[in-house]
Formats: structure tokens, C-alpha cells, sequence
């Protein structure tokens, strides 16, 4: 009888002490996931794709809100974290080749440092880190070039996606800027 007293009293604690927790309110920056190919757990759920993908990306989604971004917000010529919260993590499920390197398996955090023409996109063994503020170019697996395009739409919210047209890259876009990162697998 104890033992039931006991695990009641337990049981209802449980339940008020979660009543009194209050969820957290919406990110300004949510996080958002893109994968290859694209839609991959929509395909899966249909039975039209088998295996694990070939690459996802979790990022968090920075508004612009009338910022000026590159330059200013994003400092050129400084590691940047490609986005907001938490760094940014590539997960290769197979091995990869990005802008003509070679890359293994596994997950790395992805950073960036910008210029007006080109960026430098590093992946980082350093996995689970908050911005870029632990950042160590001592653990980096590789980095690649590639030259900065300008949109003739802006985009308000930093997007990420891989694109497959003839070859595959992997898309950034925020306010009026595009890169496009060549990956094959």
C-alpha cells in the first residue's frame, strides 16, 4: 500500500510540475531541414525512395527585416555560421565530392566566411556548437570557394536547398545573393 501511495504521489507531482512548465515561444529563426533529394521523408513515406538520403542540412533561418546583410549583419572577410541559433550541420549519408574535393561521410558544422565575390564554405568536425563562437579552423575537414551571384528577387529568409539540374548543388539565397555549391555523390 506504500508502494502505491507512494508511486500516486509521484505520478501527480510529475503531472503538476509539467502543468507549470510553459513551452518556449516560436524562434525568431526557426530551424528548418533540407534534403537529398529533395523532400526525401515525404518520397520515403510514399515508397518511391529507398535507403537513407544522400545529404540533409539543419539550419536555423535568419530574417532579413530591412538589415542590410552582407557587409554589415554578416561581416565580410569573418567566420559566419550560416544562419542563426545553433551552427549549421551537414550530414553526408555517402561519400560526397563538393566543388570538385572530396569529403567523407558523417556530419560536420558548415561556415562560412563571405567576400562582395566569393565565399568560403568550411565543414567542421566540430559538431553541436551555438553560432561560431567556438570555432577552430584546426577542425575543419574541408573548405571550397565559390563565387557569389546576385538574385533579382530578395529573399527574406536565409533558404538552403539542393538543387538538381544536370548536376547537383546545394542552393543558399538570403536578401539579393546566391551561391551555389557543387555536390555529387
Amino acid at each position: 500500500m506504500k508502494k502505491l501511495l507512494l508511486l500516486l504521489s509521484v505520478v501527480m507531482f510529475g503531472q503538476y510540475a509539467m502543468a507549470q512548465q510553459k513551452p518556449t515561444e516560436l524562434d525568431k529563426s526557426p530551424l528548418d531541414v533540407s534534403y537529398y533529394p529533395a523532400n526525401y521523408p515525404i518520397l520515403k513515406m510514399r515508397g518511391q525512395v529507398a535507403g537513407d538520403p544522400s545529404a540533409r542540412i539543419l539550419y536555423s533561418r535568419p530574417q532579413k527585416k530591412g538589415r542590410s546583410i552582407f557587409g554589415e549583419e554578416v561581416k565580410y572577410n569573418e567566420v559566419w555560421r550560416m544562419g542563426a541559433n545553433e551552427a549549421t550541420e551537414i550530414e553526408f549519408f555517402k561519400n560526397a565530392t563538393v566543388a570538385g574535393k572530396k569529403i567523407s561521410k558523417g556530419r560536420y558544422s558548415m561556415f562560412c566566411i563571405p567576400t562582395e565575390n566569393k565565399w568560403t564554405i568550411i565543414f567542421n568536425k566540430d559538431n553541436y556548437n551555438w553560432g561560431g563562437f567556438m570555432y577552430r579552423a584546426d577542425r575543419d575537414a574541408l573548405r571550397v570557394d565559390v563565387p557569389v551571384q546576385r538574385n533579382t528577387e530578395v529573399v527574406e529568409a536565409l533558404t538552403m536547398y539542393f538543387e538538381n539540374a544536370g548536376n547537383s548543388s546545394m542552393v543558399i539565397l538570403w536578401d539579393d545573393l546566391k551561391v551555389a555549391v557543387p555536390v555529387t555523390f
